[in-house]
């Protein structure tokens, strides 16, 4: 399983919380790349419940991590 921005973006519209099953079909009615159905239907399902991406990918990047001080321009 390997994500990108790009792949996680497909899902910043789904129904948070969901479960794996309900992420699936989210992103196959919502015409998500491949990618995204295949990486999902790779989680180990034990009837988690996922609030966001991050439950899902913890490395995925927040608007922090891009913070640059404005006022060194």
């Amino acid at each position: 399983m390997y994500w990108t921005l790009e792949l996680a973006s497909k899902l910043e519209d789904a129904p948070w919380p969901a479960t794996k099953d309900e992420l699936i079909d989210y992103a196959i009615r919502s015409c998500a790349p491949a990618e995204v159905i295949e990486n999902l239907q790779e989680i180990e399902d034990e009837g988690d419940i996922y609030d966001c991406i991050e439950d899902i990918w913890p490395d995925y990047p927040t608007k922090e991590d891009f913070f640059f001080d404005e006022e060194e321009y």
